[in-house]
């Protein structure tokens, strides 16, 4: 499944295991400090509703020696590859000092040691251009993934059997997942977090950390294109208003009338900022505020439906199914943190 926005497609929950879920985070010689960081700092903030951690994250090297970051410091690793053996779920954040990659050459022995000893069944993530170090170890091979936009040329030419998409932020294809560059790496962590525990738990981790919850969107918005000038109108204020009216009949015609602008122009000007369609953003404004509202209500699926701007239950179900796999019934057992029998949110409490 690919997603640019967070879409949940599985119900793979750590809730209620007896151990907190282990991550092991392979730091890699030119390894950036920030995307090194992200881990750490978004599931050390994933908390269950009594303040527990529910991941336990852990720094390793290939070899458990100290590696040099792109920055000029010396990272020492708190464990070696025996971490990655360990692992519930392995993050490989992007190197500087493998040019080889680049090129389809092959991973330093130690690293292709270290990747080898992953158990089957581990799930493996990648940072930026960590995704070189997964389809150099031949994991990507037949997936779809992601890396840096401005790599996605260099990386079909080395790596031509992985499907690659430089539009989107992040890439879920199950067991494998893969972010675009820098910052995607919070966007795809929070995806997880959401994934294996629901937007509220993700949500509040996105708090913690100062950060929006998803990003509207993908990759494409930040691909070199002209930078509109000052005097030049745009839809910013239109999609700040869409998103108070989600509820009501929004169409192509009523948002260019609010921007005030032609509907040529208005298409034109959204899709050069936001990277889809009026239509395609509109419609996943429409899917984030349901999933909140069967996630915190006990709203009808209709009601549903009906206040995120599907008008009926029929259609949204359509939507779900079309975007993410399952029926809102089947979304909000899986997601919803009420146990049976337990009243959700009074509806007045959704913002």
């Amino acid at each position: 499944m690919v997603s640019r926005t967070g879409v949940c497609t599985d119900a793979a929950r750590t809730t209620g295991r007896s151990r907190r879920h282990r991550i092991a985070v392979l730091a890699l010689p030119g390894v950036p400090p920030f995307e090194l960081g992200i881990p750490s700092r978004v599931f050390g903030s994933a908390q269950d509703a009594d303040g527990r951690p529910l991941y336990d994250v852990v720094v390793c090297t290939a070899d458990g020696a100290p590696v040099l970051s792109d920055a000029g410091f010396t990272v020492q690793p708190a464990a070696g590859p025996e971490a990655l053996a360990g692992a519930d779920t392995v993050i490989v954040p992007p190197t500087h000092a493998m040019p080889e990659l680049g090129h389809g050459g092959p991973l330093p022995p130690e690293v292709g040691a270290a990747i080898a000893g992953i158990r089957p069944g581990t799930r493996l993530v990648s940072i930026c251009s960590g995704s070189y170090v997964l389809a150099a170890a031949g994991l990507l091979d037949g997936r779809p993934a992601t890396t840096h936009w401005n790599l996605a040329p260099e990386f079909r030419r080395a790596y031509p059997k992985v499907r690659v998409d430089e539009e989107v932020l992040f890439v879920d294809d199950g067991d494998v997942l893969t972010s675009a560059g820098v910052a995607a790496g919070v966007d795809l962590c929070l995806h997880v977090i959401r994934r294996d525990h629901g937007a509220a738990v993700a949500n509040r981790a996105a708090r913690m950390c100062v950060v929006p919850p998803w990003r509207d969107g993908g990759q494409a918005q930040y691909i070199d294109r002209p930078v509109p000038e000052p005097t030049v109108a745009t839809t910013t204020a239109t999609r700040a208003w869409a998103l108070e009216h989600l509820g009501e009949p929004l169409s192509l015609a009523r948002l260019a009338e609010h921007a005030r602008m032609s509907l040529r122009s208005f298409t034109r000007r959204f899709r050069d900022e936001v990277g889809m369609t009026p239509v395609q953003w509109l419609t996943a404004q429409r899917l984030e505020m349901a999933k909140q509202l069967l996630e915190t209500t006990d709203l009808s699926i209709d009601l549903v439906a009906h206040r995120a701007g599907f008008g009926s239950g029929n259609s949204l179900r359509a939507h779900m199914r079309t975007a993410f796999g399952v029926s809102p019934a089947a979304y909000r057992r899986t997601f919803s943190p009420h146990e049976p029998g337990t009243p959700a949110a009074p509806a007045a409490a959704v913002g």
